[in-house]
Formats: structure tokens, C-alpha cells, sequence
């Protein structure tokens, strides 16, 4: 697949904001027909143009010829193999960005203190609408954020009459402690992290570079989520609850149909995008196929730099010549037949 992502030219590829954000997949079968992808079901045959889909999720019950994984990787679209309705991320293929410009741009601003801050202070001011944040540290806004998320607790406790004492989370177990309200968010965050994961690789950043959460192969994931856990996975479990609904996938299924009615992938790419580009910027997602010069920053691939010097290299008696070596769709098919 690797081959085949450099064939197309970076200027015939569509930028990632002309294209269809997602396109999620379930018990169908997925084939090439020229240059589109045709996604086959017991209900329906819909054909989709490779070049206009920015992440193509897999979901459960499909299969994928070798044929359209050539036409994805060549037309620069993400493959995500996920749980169902992109609830959780398995593996990923390639980017739909062939330049590296959003995960530079992401790398720079997390290495430098000063940018970083700006950054988690615009995180943190989201979740404060109104609100100046510009001046506050880091531990207000933790202190700042603990206080808003017990409130909303308690508000929702006080709605739903589902009671609530603290949250408990026990690491690498997420539903072995707690009461049935605690397993059902943790379920409902992991899920939410799986979506977001897959739009954070969909669009060529890093899920591992944070700002405001550090040390994880999934910072950047767990920041992102944590934008959304108020609006969506908190008032969910205490609704589940409320509902006597509380097995995990209840937890999955109902982050599911939220996130279907209010396009949360088509937010999360645009929040994304805002908090790592300068106001109005577009990512590059061309490939410049460059190296790297610590005296002028780069210079271009695909040439042969060596000086008449360098061209032959005397080893003893051994004359040695180098060579050059963002809309949303589903399609989901009918259910299986029960055996």
C-alpha cells in the first residue's frame, strides 16, 4: 500500500475541507470500480469517489477487496478498521494528508511553553463560553474545570434522580469498580475516545502529542474527547441509568445515535483544525518530498547531492560508485439472517 500512496500527484488530490468527512461502512461488502469505491449491501449498492473522502471507517461485518484499498491509499483517504458506528479504533491506514504541515504544526506548538499554553487555554475555553481565559495558569483552569464537571453531576443527578457520590475509574479495568453509572461512562468514554482517535489520524495529526493531558500514546485523543464528555457521555450514562439500561453496549449504542444526529465527526475535525492552525490558515497537505538541512531548513528529495568528491570513494584498491537508491455518510446493511 505504501507504493501505491505516492502514485497520484498531490495537486490532483481534493483538500480535506472539499471532501466528505467520513464514510462509515457496516455489514457490506467494499469493491473498486474504476476510480470509485462501491460499497455493497443486501439493501443498497452506493458508489463513492475515492478522491472526495477524507476517512473511510470500517465497521463490523464488512469486507474490503485489495482492489479498493489500492484506489484509497492512491487517492490519500484514511482507512479505519472500528468498532460499530466508529465507536472504537482498532487500526488505521494512511492519512488523507500527504504533506506532514498539521502534524509539524502540532509538534511545533507543543514543544514550545508558550504556544502550548495558548493552546490548552483555548481547549479550556470552550468548555467556558464567555468566559476570559487568556491570563489563567494551568492549575486554575484544572481547579476551574473540576468545579464545572462536579456541578454538572449534580445537575444531572438532580434530573435524572439517578443518585451520584464520586467517579471511580480503576486503570486498565474500566468496568470493574464503581456503580453502574461509573461503568457506563467509562464505557461511553472509551468509545468516545475511539471516534475521536480515528478523526485525529484521519486528518494526519498526532494522537500522541497533548497539551493539556502529557505521557500517553493517546493525549491528544484524551484532550479532544474531553470537549464533549459534557454534552455527550455524562448526560447519556445518567440517562441509561434512569432508563434501567446498563450493559456496556447500551453505553455504545446510545453515544452512537447522538453522535449520527448531531454529526459530531463534521465538529470534531473543524475544532481540531481551529485549535492547531492560525485563524483563517489551512493546513498544507501536499507532499514536498524534502530533507531536512540544519543550515537552511530543507532542500529538495529526489536528487543526487553528491559533490564530485563524493562521486568515488577509494577504499584501498576498491573504487566504490554510490547509486541512488468534512459532511458524514453511512452505509450500513441489514442485519445478518439468524443462523
Amino acid at each position: 500500500m505504501a507504493d501505491i500512496w505516492w502514485k497520484a500527484h498531490p495537486h490532483d488530490l481534493h483538500r480535506v475541507s472539499d471532501r466528505v468527512s467520513s464514510v462509515y461502512v457496516e455489514r457490506s461488502h467494499i469493491d473498486r470500480d474504476e476510480n470509485a469505491v462501491v460499497v455493497i449491501n443486501k439493501r443498497e449498492t452506493v458508489r463513492v469517489p475515492a478522491a472526495m473522502v477524507a476517512v473511510m471507517l470500517i465497521g463490523p461485518g464488512t469486507r474490503i477487496t485489495h482492489g479498493a484499498i489500492r484506489l484509497l491509499a492512491d487517492s490519500g483517504t484514511a482507512v479505519c478498521w472500528v468498532g460499530e458506528q466508529g465507536v472504537r479504533m482498532y487500526a488505521a491506514g494512511l492519512g488523507p494528508a500527504r504533506g506532514a504541515g498539521l502534524l509539524h504544526r502540532q509538534a511545533w506548538l507543543v514543544t514550545r511553553p508558550k504556544e502550548r499554553l495558548a493552546v490548552a487555554r483555548a481547549m479550556y475555553g470552550m468548555r467556558f463560553p464567555g468566559e476570559d481565559v487568556s491570563s489563567a495558569t494551568m492549575q486554575q483552569l484544572r481547579g476551574r474545570e473540576g468545579a464545572r464537571i462536579r456541578k454538572l453531576y449534580k445537575a444531572h443527578s438532580e434530573r435524572t434522580s439517578v443518585p451520584w457520590s464520586r467517579r471511580e475509574y480503576k486503570a486498565g479495568d474500566a468496568f470493574a469498580t464503581g456503580d453502574d453509572l461509573n461503568r457506563l461512562l467509562s464505557a461511553a468514554n472509551a468509545a468516545l475516545y475511539g471516534i475521536c482517535h480515528a478523526v485525529i489520524v484521519g486528518i494526519g495529526a498526532s494522537p500522541g502529542l497533548g497539551f493539556v493531558h502529557t505521557g500517553s500514546a493517546i493525549s491528544f485523543v484524551l484532550d479532544i474527547a474531553d470537549l464533549y464528555k459534557a454534552e455527550y457521555t455524562i448526560p447519556l450514562a445518567f440517562d441509561l441509568v434512569a432508563q434501567g439500561l446498563t450493559e456496556e453496549r447500551d453505553a455504545r449504542i446510545g453515544l452512537r445515535d447522538r453522535i449520527a444526529q448531531t454529526r459530531l465527526l463534521d465538529r470534531i475535525v473543524s475544532d481540531i483544525k481551529t485549535l492547531l492552525t492560525a485563524e483563517g490558515a489551512e493546513p498544507p497537505e501536499e507532499d514536498t518530498n524534502e530533507l531536512w538541512d540544519e543550515r537552511v531548513g530543507s532542500v529538495s528529495g529526489g536528487v543526487n547531492w553528491a559533490s564530485e568528491s563524493d562521486l568515488a570513494i577509494n577504499l584501498g584498491a576498491n573504487l566504490i560508485q554510490p547509486t541512488m537508491g468534512d459532511d458524514h455518510m453511512a452505509i450500513i446493511g441489514p442485519e445478518f439472517d439468524a443462523p
